[in-house]
């Protein structure tokens, strides 16, 4: 059987899953690691029986290579593909493929420059929940879509937060919960609710001695003036993820591990205009769906996939280009927190590019660090 030569950049993380991942596929086979800690990138290299590097540019370079899953932090995702597309390799990339629109910009550029296959870490499209929420969307069933409620909780401690110099900054990482935890769940959201034309939000940061935000509330505008609601934070240790959307002729409700449906008897807008009763009701059918499937979830499903778009022209679970979508959304809430304003989507590139240089000069290094680089236990096996 082909397989698809892989090398790993960054691998003191989650990096060191995605190796373990490719080794084990039957359509991949890992040629090389590379982390800018050499230590880091030697055990590796050596546990793993592959070559290592500690420049990504020569790691590129070697030719060993046909493709190269970047793990980094978040600031050089951009950079480190870019270079890979200029040198011919297919990339994909873990979430946020940038900090920055205008850096997300140039990665899908360049992408499409070159003519190879882009793809994000975006895992949880391929649980069963999403798959068939996001499917039910796009079949119509609901209809045009008239709310959208997400509320995304999280939980990290502050010895989470001191376990990397990097961590929590905006030199570093960009950003706090919008940038770290958020991203998977905002990409559903938005692929399943559309992505909206305006943001006004409110950040802060609310429980941790950290200079990103660990709190959002944000409220939304959709093109065709819908309104929904959207809210995240790191400070919650209990709390299931809950998503719904309601359109003209239905209502999908997430919660947790549970998928809702419910029916109109009759499409809203006709039915709020003609029932003449001044206590009339709309009957609707509520459906508790049943969530079954024996396919491949989590990081091995996407690489597989990665794998067999390049090898068999299989199509992507995630386009690289939708990768955007996330970003916008986190720097729309980032911008309008920053700025207490309205923030339209598209993102102004130069506005957002301005701020950014100006939160990481600010940006101060961190008294207490304890560095860490262990893979989150709850996504390692996945």
């Amino acid at each position: 059987m082909k397989k698809l030569k892989i090398g790993v950049i960054g691998v003191g993380g989650m990096g060191s899953a995605h190796c373990n991942s490719v080794k084990n596929l039957e359509e991949t086979e890992l040629v090389f690691v590379s982390d800018i800690d050499e230590n880091v990138a030697k055990k590796k290299g050596e546990e793993l029986g592959v070559k290592y590097f500690t420049d990504y540019k020569e790691a590129i370079k070697s030719g060993l290579a046909e493709g190269v899953i970047i793990a980094t932090p978040h600031w050089f995702h951009p950079e480190i593909a870019v270079f890979a597309f200029e040198n011919g390799l297919h990339v994909l990339s873990e979430k946020p493929i940038a900090v920055k629109v205008s850096d997300a910009d140039k990665m899908i550029e360049a992408a499409k420059k070159s003519g190879k296959i882009f793809t994000i870490m975006f895992q949880r499209r391929t649980e069963p929940i999403f798959m068939k929420a996001i499917e039910i969307a796009k079949s119509g069933a609901l209809g045009e879509i008239h709310k959208t409620v997400c509320i995304d909780p999280w939980y990290r401690t502050q010895a989470y937060y001191n376990s990397g110099g990097w961590r929590a900054t905006w030199k570093g990482e960009g950003g706090g919960v919008l940038i770290n935890q958020a991203p998977h769940t905002i990409d559903l959201f938005t692929c399943i609710g559309g992505l909206p034309k305006k943001i006004y939000a409110k950040t802060r940061t609310k429980m941790h001695d950290i200079e990103v935000e660990d709190e959002v509330s944000a409220f939304l505008e959709y093109e065709n003036g819908s309104w929904g609601y959207y809210y995240t934070s790191t400070c919650e240790p209990v709390g299931p993820l809950h998503m719904e959307f309601t359109g003209n002729k239905g209502k999908l409700v997430i919660r947790g591990d549970t998928l809702t449906f419910y029916s109109f008897e009759y499409p809203l807008k006709e039915s709020i205009e003609k029932v003449e009763s001044m206590w009339g009701s709309l009957k609707y059918t509520e459906e508790k769906i049943e969530i079954t499937s024996n396919i491949q979830r989590g990081h091995s499903a996407i690489i597989r996939n990665f794998a067999r778009a390049v090898l068999y022209g299989e199509k992507l679970i995630v386009n690289g280009e939708e990768g955007l979508n996330s970003v916008e959304f986190i720097n729309a809430c980032i911008l309008s927190g920053k700025k207490d304003k309205s923030v339209e989507i598209p993102v102004d590139r130069k506005e957002y590019d301005q701020l950014m240089e100006e939160l990481k000069k600010s940006s101060k290094p961190k008294k207490v660090v304890k560095e860490e680089r262990i893979t989150d236990p709850s996504f390692a096996k996945k």
